[in-house]
């Protein structure tokens, strides 16, 4: 059964959510996302491998500022994808900047947004956080149906667990759903979601997993997103990256179904976010080969 994803939040009925493991992968492989960096040729990647309509995340580029992911963003919107822009605190310039951006979004008809803080080391404007950038949004007016915030089952390497969890009990009352940092351990998931529920955090979860990685193709990718940019990333996601690195590359079956065995799929856990390191292809094959499996 097809679910209805056109707002996060949706509620979901009894009759919808799956009764065993074999329904739980098909569950959360149902409608994944597809985050893509904003490089030259990801447009093509996309249209060539993705149903028009699919959802797909646009991340943040520090080096490059908010502009290619606005219009990467714009492009894939016109293409009649769900194109969900990554909008980094640090990199807008102020409140003007900011109304510039919610404009120009609008126009492209694009409904749903990603507020995270970002990885510049100085901040462009007055915003140095997710959460501050949120208030601002949602003090100026805006038409999204969805605003996703980041969450972090393994932590942070620059913020303390309480913080986190601040910031986030913040932000629940302007966002509508949370997306959690890259993460091989299924149970380590099912303990934060348990724990996000004790303090009190209701967000609908999707659970943010690698895709099908190729070892070249992502060192390339690296290479043309930056050397000072990868770094940072490879810090944030600790030893996590390194799994991506091993010979023959890594794709997530074994991890999917691991996750399909918690118990909070389908009432906390709604869907998969795919980072795809845009080897789109890979991953989306993976994905209809994996769903089709009884």
């Amino acid at each position: 059964m097809l679910r209805n994803i056109d707002k996060i939040g949706f509620s979901v009925s009894d009759s919808e959510r799956p009764v065993n493991r074999s329904d739980a992968v098909r569950w959360l492989l149902d409608h994944p996302r597809y985050e893509v960096v904003p490089l030259p040729g990801v447009r093509e990647h996309v249209l060539d491998h993705l149903e028009t309509g699919s959802t797909v995340p646009v991340t943040s580029a520090p080096a490059r500022g908010v502009e290619p992911t606005i219009a990467v963003a714009e492009t894939l919107a016109a293409d009649g994808y769900n194109a969900v822009p990554h909008l980094a605190a640090r990199s807008v310039r102020g409140e003007v900047h900011c109304k510039e951006i919610l404009d120009r979004l609008a126009e492209a008809g694009v409904r749903e947004v990603f507020v995270v803080g970002g990885d510049n080391p100085e901040p462009a404007g007055p915003y140095e956080s997710g959460e501050q950038l949120l208030t601002t949004i949602h003090r100026l007016g805006h038409s999204f149906a969805d605003i996703g915030v980041p969450a972090y089952p393994e932590g942070h390497p620059l913020l303390d667990d309480e913080t986190l969890w601040r910031s986030l009990q913040a932000k629940q009352h302007d966002a509508t759903y949370l997306v959690t940092q890259m993460c091989f351990d299924a149970k380590a998931i099912g303990r934060w979601v348990a724990e996000a529920r004790t303090r009190g955090v209701s967000l609908p979860v999707l659970v943010g997993i690698p895709g099908v990685v190729r070892r070249r193709k992502l060192a390339r990718m690296s290479v043309k997103i930056g050397v000072g940019q990868s770094a940072r990333f490879l810090r944030k996601q600790s030893s996590a990256i390194w799994r991506l690195l091993r010979p023959g590359g890594y794709q997530p079956t074994s991890l999917v179904r691991d996750l399909a065995r918690l118990p909070v799929v389908g009432a906390d856990i709604r869907s998969l976010h795919l980072y795809t390191f845009n080897q789109v292809e890979n991953t989306a094959t993976w994905v209809r080969t994996l769903a089709g499996q009884r």
